[in-house]
């Protein structure tokens, strides 16, 4: 069994032995409603034919239609977005939204894909899902290396089966019904959910050193969001490595070097570290915001934050997890 679906399940179990939920319940919900495999067969820009793993998972819709991202990386697999899928259920139920939870994705490098590519691959994943997702059944969403764009060409394939349905995805273009503010909702979510927490130990985010571990839409907005606030950002890290001011990264100019160059990596106002070493920097709090099982019962006891917001999906393994609960 992959990593990933075992500490879904770690958690599941957990959860389920706190709420006293019965065997044939627990059974019911550790069981995905469907699972969807299928070939994604696209044509590239040079003539030749390139094969992907398409998949969707829609876990449960108890509580309302599935919601959930898709994914387009290469070390997607079946069992990552299974667990992924469930995570989604208990993420909407935990905030009593009326949804329940679905995940999907590509097993390919988009890096490696033109745009005209990128847009083939998602028209074909959307024609072969087309007839199970919607609004009222399962809501697709981006996710690691998808965008609004994606989320676009989505739209504008299903309206080719449907007819026009901009409830069919959310985090599209705010021109075709998207949500203004979606771009940084989740870094945003961060920053109340930290100001929350920092509130119960009567501190303010304004004294706070901050560590974001990944770069990308989640973390370079919790990082701009915490900076504005007033907290100090120390270290942060990407795909290409780390980048460390003990006296604090100015955000904004970095955003900058990243738009220019690709990654954090080589930025004049910090010095370069190994992006392992963000989630081990001395700071009040420490934000993994790239991808799960990041802290591990390797790392867990060299962690020297105070405090762990998770902004990523799943990036503490179980037995980090018991050793952040027993420190």
């Amino acid at each position: 069994m992959d990593g990933f679906l075992e500490a879904a399940h770690y958690y599941f179990t957990r959860a389920a032995q706190d709420l006293d939920l019965g065997p044939r319940l627990q059974r019911s919900l550790s069981t995905s409603r469907r699972e969807i495999r299928f070939e994604c067969r696209v044509q590239l820009d040079s003539g030749e034919m390139a094969t992907f793993q398409g998949y969707r998972v829609q876990h449960d819709n108890a509580r309302g239609p599935m919601k959930g991202g898709i994914r387009f990386d290469a070390s997607v697999n079946h069992e990552e977005v299974t667990a992924l899928a469930s995570l989604m259920t208990w993420k909407t139920a935990v905030v009593d939204l009326p949804y329940g939870g679905a995940k999907g994705g590509i097993d390919c490098d988009p890096s490696r894909l033109s745009r005209a590519e990128l847009q083939r691959l998602t028209r074909l994943w959307t024609d072969q899902l087309h007839d199970v997702i919607g609004p009222n059944h399962d809501v697709p969403a981006p996710d690691l290396g998808t965008n609004a764009q994606n989320m676009a060409w989505i739209a504008d394939q299903y309206a080719l089966h449907h007819g026009w349905t901009p409830g069919v995805v959310t985090g599209k273009p705010v021109e075709l019904g998207g949500s203004v503010g979606r771009d940084s909702a989740t870094g945003r979510g961060i920053l109340h959910a930290t100001r929350a927490l920092l509130a119960d130990a009567d501190q303010e985010l304004a004294d706070q050193r901050i560590a974001v571990h990944g770069f990308g839409n989640v973390g370079s907005w919790t990082a701009r969001l915490m900076a504005e606030a007033g907290a100090t950002v120390v270290a942060v890290a990407d795909i290409t490595g780390g980048v460390r001011n003990r006296d604090g990264l100015d955000v904004d100019a970095l955003l900058k070097h990243v738009g220019a160059t690709g990654g954090v990596v080589g930025y004049p106002g910090g010095e370069d570290i190994p992006a392992s070493d963000v989630l081990l920097e001395d700071v009040d709090v420490l934000v993994p915001a790239a991808i799960e099982g990041v802290l591990t019962n390797v790392n867990a006891n060299d962690v020297r934050a105070s405090y762990i917001v998770e902004a990523a999906n799943g990036p503490t393994t179980p037995e980090a997890d018991e050793t952040f609960r027993a420190r």
